[in-house]
């Protein structure tokens, strides 16, 4: 299953694993489906020169970034569903276990950082991977490095939320190759 995220810096091409994480390519294709991410964007750039968690990472993150209008879902753990953050990989993003919702992000490099059992997060159980670029990772990392000193309502996130977000204006189902 495919979903194509039409954005203001180009197309990104999603392939999603609902064989591995059901409920969270369920609750990403509810958004997609309902028209919610349409309006939406890519907010945040994490990287390694601006991250502030350790190990640090990189990545893009996505959504709503707003009041979900859907409840958050249950954790998927990368244990759960054998899939690692890789080069590519789409993710929930979330702060405690079960909280999340309409945000989500996708990993530049390999990541292991954000898997089940890795130090990233004090709880240690990762973040719920869904599914990979099949096509736009230079989109991606085009959006990677938009300027990110936009104001930041946390001393976390100072120096990551993009100052012109890159934003999405459509996502929409499409079929497989």
């Amino acid at each position: 299953m495919s979903v194509e995220l039409e954005t203001s810096q180009g197309v990104i091409v999603l392939e999603l694993y609902a064989d591995k994480a059901p409920v969270t390519v369920a609750n990403f294709l509810r958004y997609v489906d309902a028209g919610h991410y349409a309006g939406g964007s890519f907010y945040r750039t994490v990287s390694y020169e601006n991250d502030r968690g350790s190990p640090k990472i990189e990545v893009i993150q996505g959504g709503l970034s707003g009041t979900a209008p859907f409840d958050p879902i249950l954790h998927e753990d990368t244990e759960t569903t054998a899939l690692s953050h890789l080069d590519g990989t789409i993710s929930m993003a979330r702060g405690d276990v079960g909280t999340a919702d309409s945000e989500f992000f996708i990993v530049l490099g390999d990541q292991p950082a954000l898997d089940k059992g890795a130090s990233r997060n004090p709880d240690k159980q990762g973040f719920a991977a869904f599914g990979r670029v099949t096509s736009g990772m230079d989109v991606v990392r085009m959006i990677h490095r938009l300027p990110s000193n936009a104001p930041s309502d946390s001393e976390y996130t100072k120096g990551q939320i993009m100052e012109e977000p890159a934003k999405i204006l459509a996502a929409r189902r499409i079929a497989d190759p």
